[in-house]
């Protein structure tokens, strides 16, 4: 925020400064379809600017990015004088925003005037703007300025959420009948409609994954999707796009629309235009803001990018009554949700080492505060991913954090290269122990082959003892990594032999947490078997495969001598899977450290495993998870199989469907090649809720 205290030179220096910026990120996002900063960081410079010209009006000029509506208008269309300003909204960022929203409108408000309040989804698309003549399509707009807008007519013709012809669905039942049995029949002579187009969540992951298929540019995102589809001079491009549609607001009609706005949406969806199932209409704002703060948590089901909620009156008439203040309606506010996404500088890459050896590189990054979490550190992926992306070592980076998940690198901001970035080459030697790394043929991953690296032992360690795992509670990475330096252990069959005294030797270690820690050892003994074949961190085995395993063979012995014939038997265990896990498994030192895992007394039989209740809605049905997803795999998993459903490791024929997240690598394009149904998080929700 600007410190308003300065001498009035320098304070008129930084909003010229701030100005220049503004009319370039305005620019870029709305004329280029290619912003180089987050809009959490555009809010920012933004408001900024508001607050020096609060304090000193008199510096208030036209030209001012506080004083327009929206971007400037391409030349590459022809333009299209909007009926009405298409504005956009103020912006809140929790209740108390909202309520100090209303106070200053309330006294606009004339008394005893009761006031409802309509709540509705903020999607992250391109604002259109159709028109219609007696019942026909005849033209559609971007938004532009804001007073003038892009003809894209042919284009949006190609969207079949579009109605060419109202109304095309009278008497239309479900959600929008359902909100208000008042509407409007007749269809205005001209109707002029805003709304809002983009691409689902899944729809885009399937598309990009085909773009990158054909060996295409991947978009970084549905929004920057959708416009650049939208934006096409080839209408057939369009076309061939996944392009969705919802529409919220009549700007001009010529003939009788409804009062409020709940009945609005309900109206438009009658004759034909798609509206959102999830708007609802509340009698108190506290009751509003409740809902409209809902949806924070529920963000992931939605099927689209949303980056907030709007908070409406929904008397229409008194939205047009309360006026504009600057380029906002002070009849409805958007309640943002807490940012996900920010640009940061890439400043460098550094590398983990995973417990099978695997090398996971990560950025090491300007920190910048993503959902009220400062980010210095985000995965890259592997260095398979980095190339495809052209990631480089002092770009401008998009980091994207979803629910809990580690934050990752979504891409570069290309356009804001200087010429002085690096390419990252993957690394010739392990950073740990300086052995010459190794990639098998047909894999992603790059490898340290030496088995003795300081870095596996911790990641091995951690891995073992973690939820998914053996879930040794109060052993978490630091006290891994004291009792590597210790050597108190050399592999995790060690941690059943430590001892109460040579714990009380460790700084930090008094009684009561070493007999915490034990008892938690103690405790993981029983754990079942699947649980103990995950934890040895065979590669390619994880929870789902693990199961499998232990279900077949029945004990950790018969699992020891399984030959590949035998284990390709098993539904989900493909040959990759299957060479990996006897290559594992007859390695010497392996089958010593299972038998210590034995004598040290864990669970080496398996009980009898259930993978899947009968008669759920998912039963007969079989499910493969990839990527990253806001839940862990373990957790989705257990859904599934709790409604019945089959979860198995690979992608094959009798697979219905793959779950797919960020980054899915080739199950997903397995998945495309055999025409298996795709899900996203929040598509695979819907379906369990169904």
């Amino acid at each position: 925020m600007p410190d308003l205290k300065q001498r009035p030179s320098d304070l008129r220096a930084r909003l010229t400064d701030l100005r220049e910026q503004l009319n370039f990120h305005n620019y870029r996002y709305h004329v280029l379809d290619d912003p180089v900063i987050s809009d959490v960081e555009y809010d920012r410079l933004l408001n900024e600017l508001k607050q020096i010209e609060a304090e000193h009006p008199e510096w208030i000029t036209p030209d001012s990015p506080t004083q327009r509506v929206g971007g400037q208008v391409s030349e590459r269309f022809a333009k299209v004088p909007h009926p009405a300003p298409i504005l956009s909204l103020a912006n809140a960022f929790n209740g108390n925003d909202v309520r100090d929203w209303f106070a200053r409108i309330a006294k606009l408000i004339p008394t005893g005037h009761k006031v409802q309040f309509t709540v509705e989804p903020k999607i992250d698309g391109l604002t259109v703007v159709l028109h219609y003549r007696d019942g026909v399509f005849v033209q559609g707009a971007t938004r532009g300025n804001g007073l003038i807008g892009e003809d894209i007519t042919p284009n949006l013709r190609t969207v079949k959420a579009v109605p060419l012809k109202i109304p095309v669905a009278a008497g239309k039942s479900g959600a929008a009948a359902r909100r208000s049995s008042k509407s409007t029949s007749a269809v205005p002579s001209t109707l002029v409609v805003r709304g809002e187009a983009f691409i689902e969540l899944q729809d885009f992951a399937v598309m990009n994954a085909q773009i990158e298929k054909e060996g295409g540019k991947l978009f970084a995102n549905p929004r920057n999707a959708a416009a650049g589809f939208l934006r096409q001079l080839n209408s057939r491009v369009t076309a061939t796009r996944p392009i969705s549609l919802l529409c919220y607001q009549i700007v001009a009609a010529e003939g009788e629309t409804p009062p409020s706005q709940i009945e609005l949406l309900n109206y438009l969806n009658t004759i034909g235009f798609p509206t959102t199932e999830i708007a609802k209409r509340f009698d108190s704002l506290d009751e509003a803001i409740t809902y409209a703060e809902s949806w924070s948590a529920k963000r992931d089901t939605l099927s689209f990018e949303a980056d907030g909620v709007v908070i409406k009156i929904d008397d229409l008439d008194l939205q047009r009554d309360l006026g504009v203040v600057g380029k906002d309606p002070r009849g409805a506010i958007a309640l943002k949700f807490p940012a996900r996404e920010a640009t940061t500088q890439l400043l460098d890459v550094g590398v983990n080492i995973g417990r099978t050896g695997i090398m996971a590189p990560y950025a090491i990054l300007e920190p910048v505060n993503v959902g009220g979490v400062t980010i210095e550190r985000a995965t890259l992926h592997n260095f398979d991913d980095i190339a495809r992306k052209d990631i480089r070592s002092g770009d401008r980076v998009i980091v994207k954090r979803s629910g809990d998940v580690i934050p990752y690198v979504t891409g570069p901001v290309v356009s804001a290269r200087t010429g002085r970035e690096q390419i990252i080459a993957p690394p010739k030697k392990c950073p740990f122990c300086d052995t010459p790394t190794l990639r098998r043929e047909g894999e992603v991953a790059i490898y340290c082959p030496n088995r003795d690296c300081p870095g596996r032992l911790d990641r091995a360690v951690q891995f073992f003892v973690s939820k998914g795992a053996m879930d040794i509670d109060g052993l978490g990475e630091k006290i891994a990594s004291q009792l590597i330096e210790a050597k108190l252990i050399e592999d995790v069959a060690d941690l059943y032999l430590i001892t109460r005294d040579q714990l009380l030797g460790l700084e930090g270690f008094g009684e009561k947490k070493a007999d915490k820690l034990l008892a938690s050892i103690a405790a993981s003994k029983s754990r079942p078997l699947d649980r103990l074949i995950a934890a040895l961190g065979i590669p390619h085995v994880g929870s789902v495969a693990a199961e499998a395993l232990a279900g077949h063979f029945g004990s950790i012995d018969k699992f020891m001598r399984a030959n590949e014939d035998a284990l390709t038997q098993i539904e989900g265990i493909g040959p990759t899977i299957a060479a990996g896990i006897v290559e594992w498994t007859q390695r010497p030192e392996h089958e010593e450290l299972v038998a210590r895992l034995k004598k040290a007394g864990l669970t080496t039989k398996a009980a009898q495993v259930e993978t899947g209740r009968s008669g759920g809605k998912l039963a007969g049905q079989t499910f493969v998870i990839t990527g990253t997803l806001s839940q862990s795999r373990d957790e989705i998993a257990a859904l599934i199989k709790a409604a019945g459903g089959k979860v198995t490791g690979s992608v094959s024929q009798k697979t219905d469907y793959v779950v797919a997240g960020d980054a899915p690598g080739s199950k997903l394009a397995k998945a495309q090649q055999l025409g298996i149904t795709v899900l996203n998080e929040a598509a695979l929700h819907r379906l369990l809720a169904n």
